[in-house]
């Protein structure tokens, strides 16, 4: 399968999971899905196996900003890296809005922050932290 069509299904199905986190508490079974990790768990096979597949091919490394760009000149390297931000990203959606019942935020003030992490993925976690801090009936903040 070539690159872009991982790129193609992997954005789809990830687009799917944010879908799935805005409107799970309209159904259990999808609340069920949603609280598993059932999709970033996937995307995170589809990272490991671009990483143990082709990540050796590519030229680069993690030592400088300049091998760092060099790296994700490779299809396969820049694949795996998008993937990581699509996984990571919905798992700290998933996070938070499960964090947020804990503390009592209620979900309709949750999907703009749905919405920031998806776009801008530590930005919607930093103004997730931000709303808990200000609105959370739970006073132990030290609780994650």
């Amino acid at each position: 399968m070539s690159p872009e069509s991982i790129f193609s299904i992997c954005g789809s199905v990830t687009m799917l999971g944010w879908i799935l986190l805005i409107i799970s508490p309209l159904n259990e079974r999808i609340k069920k899905i949603v609280n598993w990790g059932l999709i970033p768990f996937l995307l995170s096979l589809v990272y490991a196996w671009l990483i143990f597949a082709y990540f050796g091919d590519a030229d680069g490394g993690f030592g400088s900003l300049a091998e760092v760009k060099k790296l994700f000149t490779n299809d396969h390297a820049a694949l795996a890296g998008w993937i990581h931000y699509l996984a990571f990203d919905l798992w700290v959606g998933s996070w938070a809005l499960s964090n947020s019942k804990k503390h009592g935020i209620h979900h309709f003030l949750m999907i703009p922050i749905l919405l920031a992490t998806f776009m801008l993925g530590p930005i919607g976690l930093a103004v997730y932290f931000i709303v808990r801090m200000l609105y959370s009936k739970t006073p132990d903040h030290d609780n994650f």
